[in-house]
């Protein structure tokens, strides 16, 4: 009991909780990569906002949604909003909420793989936008290997945002909507640039 000379259990830590906008350094790169990944992955559209806590809050908005896993483009079974993980089974069935935390820690995952190769980037809301929308797409150590990495080291943005076009081949082939996507992310990645 205590005040009988036991000693008084030290209340536990709170753990902070790793949020996207924490590991990004903007919570605008977060709330369009929550926005933009869904509309780019599966087509849908959701609206993102930022709770009290500092957690993202989607919600479906439009479009379908792939609650049961499917085979995407080049036949990798796939879950929610372009999830890929070696986890994922054809067949298995999540809940919205699920594939929201699932999202989160995808993108939270690449991200911090991102941002370890090219540190400039955490708080450079555009260019995280656009790096991290890559990232999600053809990996984590593809970028980490591309002359966007190496031209973003070297302090040279825009000629990394140039580069985006070039990742527009999946299975070999280039696919159209590849295409279209990059052009959208190299877009992103150029605001706010200085000429």
């Amino acid at each position: 009991m205590p005040g009988h000379g036991m000693p008084v259990p030290a209340p536990k830590p709170k753990v902070a909780v790793k949020t996207l906008a924490g590991v990004l350094g903007s919570v605008a790169a977060a709330l369009a990569l929550f926005t933009m990944v869904p509309a780019e992955e599966s087509g849908r559209k959701v609206a993102a906002t930022v709770a009290p806590s500092g957690a993202i809050v989607v919600k479906h908005v439009s479009g379908k949604q792939y609650l049961k896993a499917y085979l995407d483009a080049v036949g990798v079974a796939t879950a929610c909003d372009g999830i890929a993980t070696k986890d994922i089974k054809l067949g298995q069935t999540y809940t919205e909420a699920q594939c929201t935390t699932m999202l989160e820690r995808e993108l939270i995952a690449h991200a911090e793989g991102v941002i370890k190769c090219i540190p400039g980037v955490y708080g450079r809301t555009n260019q995280a936008i656009a790096i991290v929308s890559l990232a999600y797409n053809v990996g984590v150590s593809m970028v980490c290997k591309s002359s966007i990495a190496r031209f973003w080291n070297a302090g040279q943005w825009r000629a990394g945002c140039d580069f985006f076009p070039r990742y527009r081949f999946a299975g070999g082939r280039v696919l159209p909507g590849l295409v279209a996507r990059r052009a959208r992310e190299r877009e992103i990645c150029l605001k706010e640039l200085p000429r």
